[in-house]
């Protein structure tokens, strides 16, 4: 069974760290490009930072760049995003999805079409808050 399963979220005060995981199985991990997701109460689902299956290409969202880093591990079929300098307005599910359907990690991540991927894990609540 091919399964996602994102963890690390939490409450961190506004100018925290935290680092997600997404832990993919029964899948040849590095086939396929992932990207981290996110959405916030009332507003629709954005693609923040997307990594090709090797690895070598990534890309981020102008409001998470310099912040955010992304980054795989195929050995342990993990991709990370380390969250630093957190905002209020960085609050959100956060999700990942793992898909082999776009020809390259920016427009995965400008996706707005839930089907173009092919596995979404359930997602990981972040709040960032006082």
């Amino acid at each position: 069974q091919i399964q996602l399963v994102e963890s690390g979220g939490g409450l961190v005060q506004p100018g925290g760290t935290l680092r997600l995981s997404c832990i993919a199985s029964g899948m040849i991990f590095d086939y396929y490009a992932v990207g981290w997701f996110r959405q916030a109460p009332g507003k629709e689902r954005e693609g923040i930072s997307c990594i090709s299956g090797g690895g070598e290409f990534s890309f981020y969202a102008d409001e998470v760049k310099g912040r955010f880093t992304i980054s795989r591990d195929n050995a342990e079929n993990t991709v990370y995003l380390q969250m630093n300098n957190l905002k209020p307005e960085d609050t959100a599910v956060y999700y990942c999805a793992a898909t082999k359907k776009y020809p390259s990690v920016q427009a995965m991540c400008a996706s707005q079409d839930y089907d173009g991927m092919n596995y979404w894990g359930k997602g990981a609540l972040v709040t960032v808050s006082s």
